[in-house]
């Protein structure tokens, strides 16, 4: 006769009975929730947004605060423009690197220039000079011709023996301040100075405007004292 196994215990019976009905409950409540998982992100427009990352919230910050100083990068005019009173002349260059003058030390390359004439003796001052009043119109003619790197001039003082002129830039609104002085007395001198409101340094802006200033005063018969 076949041997048999024995019966099981009832309570074995009963914990595989219950073990299959906790394992049938899981997988049916796991198929309920998906659903519910799946209509719950159907009903939201975007998933949550994260939070911006350190780096980004300040580069965020640096463009804004960039933007909002636009329209202050005109600066402000310095109080000491003009002719000086103590020693008659325009007024010297600060230690930046954004500022040309006619008063500063010849030996001081990085912002000496040197002064024009509009009488030179080998040139028109032999044979056909003017007056001061007519190198000043041709001045002002020369400076509203050109926009020397497309800055914009605008001539805010016009005085017998002294303009001042402020050049604009086309983007952010940088100005600088150009004067030009005819000394009294009969040399055919004009002196000059520009100069950068803000910054330290131009990349040659200043210098090169005088430079284009005179090439095209030249062709009316202007000249430098010495080389530039």
């Amino acid at each position: 006769m076949a041997s048999m196994s024995p019966p099981l215990p009832a309570a074995c019976c009963r914990y595989r009975h219950r073990s299959r009905l906790a394992g049938a409950n899981r997988r049916s409540s796991s198929r309920a929730s998906l659903p519910r998982i799946v209509l719950s992100l159907d009903q939201d427009d975007e998933p949550t947004p994260q939070p911006l990352p350190r780096r980004e919230i300040i580069l965020r910050s640096s463009e804004l605060a960039v933007v909002g100083a636009i329209f202050q990068f005109s600066g402000k005019k310095p109080e000491y423009l003009g002719v000086q009173k103590s020693t008659p002349g325009l007024a010297l260059c600060p230690a930046t690197k954004n500022c040309v003058s006619t008063s500063e030390n010849i030996a001081d390359l990085n912002h000496y220039a040197p002064p024009w004439n509009y009488n030179p003796e080998g040139g028109r001052g032999r044979k056909n000079p003017v007056s001061r009043d007519v190198a000043r119109e041709e001045l002002i003619e020369v400076i509203k011709s050109l926009k020397p790197d497309k800055f914009t001039p605008r001539i805010v003082e016009n005085k017998d023996d002294y303009l001042r002129v402020e050049y604009e830039s086309p983007i952010l609104g940088f100005v600088d301040d150009v004067e030009f002085w005819f000394p009294p007395g009969k040399d055919s001198i004009v002196e000059y100075r520009s100069a950068s409101r803000m910054g330290n340094f131009d990349f040659d802006i200043n210098r090169k405007r005088i430079k284009a200033l005179r090439l095209e005063l030249e062709k009316k018969g202007w000249a430098s004292q010495d080389t530039f």
